[in-house]
């Protein structure tokens, strides 16, 4: 989940993985799958790069479980 942040300055958490779009209109609107919408502080680009950053520690945690299992397992 990323932490963005409502225009009262109220920050929640999105599940990056419902985000269907974010558009500036001016202001950030970011629309889930579920038709769901947000008005938030953040641009845009800093949205993407939240997403963008969230995945990629997933990643590197699935990636490092991955080769503590190899090494548990001797395959490393």
């Amino acid at each position: 989940m990323i932490p963005l942040t409502r225009l009262n300055n109220q920050e929640f958490y999105v599940n990056s993985d419902l985000i269907e779009s974010v558009e500036s209109t001016p202001d950030t609107v970011v629309t889930l799958t579920t038709g769901k919408r947000f008005i938030v502080k953040e641009s845009p680009s800093e949205v993407l790069r939240r997403i963008v950053e969230f995945r990629r520690s997933i990643s590197r945690c699935l990636l490092q479980e991955g080769i503590e299992e190899s090494l548990e397992d001797g395959e490393v």
